[in-house]
């Protein structure tokens, strides 16, 4: 009877440990939604657990609410795209580690029929056209990394970034959403170049097109980030670290390259450069 007990008391031990050990194999990101629209994320979850055997979760959103969940301390680790909220987030405590994975481009796309005459101008330029022609805009307005990216394009061109004027459309809405939007309306929108592929593919697309490209303002720059566990003690930092060493190692940057949609590359490794 007393082995029976022990017996019990042993196998009791180990059910209540075996969720604690499978959980510590699952690995919560924080990210911003083009790596989930472009389907990159399942790719990299797929590779990763492959040589890990970690399972990589995450939440998609803007990469200002990516940060907020981070300084939460509500996922372990960040994959985010806007340099200087990052910096910030680095400076003011609530990030261990910082590192530069890949990048793509925006890119200003409207109307193929381009009302307000922007196509092939400068990025300032164009947003210069659009406020004079008041043309149909459509903003993410949710402190997205796209979003920065917009604001701060709206100051290289030395205006304020439109607020309550009726052309331009805060949407509060992810990229995909502001594409068919902007579709919907005959209007203008700032997109990854990644999103606007995997747009691209729908009927929807059909009347719109890439108008201004190539611009140096233009590069879309993205970072992990794991969190500072003075503050976030329970995120699990041995788990994101192997995960950041992963996608900056020469197999990890091989995935992200190798990663094409419509044969077009979305992506451009550039860890530690």
């Amino acid at each position: 009877m007393k082995l029976t007990i022990q017996t019990v008391v042993v196998l009791c031990v180990l059910m209540c440990a075996f969720p604690v050990l499978a959980q510590d194999k699952v690995l919560m990101m924080a990210t911003t939604t083009s790596t989930e629209d472009t389907g990159l994320l399942p790719v990299l979850a797929e590779a990763f657990k492959k040589k890990s055997g970690i399972e990589l979760r995450w939440v998609a959103v803007g990469t200002g609410k990516a940060l907020e969940i981070g300084k939460n301390c509500d996922a372990d680790l960040l994959m985010v795209h806007a340099p200087d909220a990052e910096k910030k987030f680095m400076e003011e405590g609530a990030g261990k580690a910082r590192t530069q994975i890949m990048y793509n481009d925006f890119v200003l796309i409207g109307p193929k029929a381009d009302p307000a005459k922007v196509k092939g101008k400068s990025v300032a330029d164009a947003l210069k056209g659009l406020s004079a022609a008041k043309a149909t805009f459509v903003s993410r307005g949710d402190k997205s990394g796209t979003h920065m990216a917009e604001l701060k394009l709206w100051k290289v061109a030395a205006m304020d970034a439109p607020d309550k004027e009726t052309w331009y459309i805060s949407s509060g809405q992810g990229m995909l959403q502001c594409l068919r939007m902007a579709a919907e309306k005959g209007g203008y929108v700032l997109a990854d170049r990644g999103t606007w592929i995997q747009f691209e593919s729908s009927p929807e697309s059909k009347s719109m097109g890439i108008l201004v490209e190539g611009d140096p303002t233009l590069r879309n720059q993205y970072s992990v980030l794991t969190l500072n566990p003075e503050k976030c003690s329970k995120a699990k930092l041995a788990a994101a670290e192997a995960f950041a060493s992963w996608i900056a190692s020469a197999e990890g940057q091989k995935v992200i390259g190798d990663f094409k949609l419509m044969n077009k590359q979305l992506f451009f490794p550039n860890a530690g450069k």
